[in-house]
């Protein structure tokens, strides 16, 4: 697959994973991609853990005047009808549960579920931020990556990496394929028609469980 295309194909396929009205927050990365391909009829809440409810649409015109910012430290608009609040208030949305789905980026998921995404041991790294909370306070947590990285699995058996939190994830959506995380293991629900299942199986470090009713994305 032409890699000038992969995040905004991973990007396309997660948009489908959310319903109209949800809460949802964004990590960095290919999630922040994820707004822009909502299918019609869909309109979203975005929450930031630093405290905005309601992310708006930030253009030309006002990414200067403003002087607000994301959880990620990027300017960011407030939509119609948004909110500011409090770290404490934020947190309280997060860890309430009233957070209907979170997207984040990993560098590596294992076949409990467990994700890691914020260190990497002997790298500089900006700090995990608002994940762990995330990762047990949200109801669906969806991993966007991709694959691999230089050519290494990022879904393995059990992460090397420090965990981020543990059997918290509900689904991962790659270049490759969608999967789903069940008690029985990695289920391979959809799949790329650019790869063979035996691709699929071959950048993957964890075994995984073959849908019967395996379809195409898309």
């Amino acid at each position: 697959m032409d890699r000038a295309l992969i995040k905004d194909y991973i990007a396309r396929r997660v948009a489908r994973e959310l319903h109209d009205g949800d809460v949802v927050n964004l990590g960095i990365g290919i999630p922040t991609l994820v707004p822009k391909y909502l299918p019609e009829g869909v309109s979203v809440i975005l929450q930031t853990e630093n405290g905005i409810v309601g992310v708006g649409k930030l253009t030309d015109e006002n990414r200067d005047a403003l002087h607000v910012t994301d959880a990620a430290g990027q300017p960011a608009a407030v939509m119609a009808g948004g909110c500011f609040v409090d770290s404490a208030t934020s947190f309280g949305l997060i860890r309430g549960g009233h957070v209907d789905a979170c997207i984040l980026g990993g560098l590596e998921v294992d076949a409990q579920g467990s994700l890691s995404n914020w260190i990497i041991p002997g790298k500089r790294m900006p700090g995990m931020g608002g994940a762990m909370d995330l990762l047990v306070g949200t109801k669906n947590v969806i991993v966007a990556m991709e694959h691999t990285a230089r050519g290494n699995p990022k879904i393995v058996e059990k992460c090397s990496l420090p965990y981020t939190a543990v059997n918290c994830v509900s689904t991962i959506i790659t270049e490759m394929g969608v999967m789903k995380i069940t008690k029985d293991g990695i289920v391979l629900t959809e799949i790329n028609p650019e790869f063979t299942v035996e691709q699929v199986q071959a950048a993957t470090a964890a075994k995984l469980l073959i849908s019967p009713d395996l379809k195409n994305i898309d």
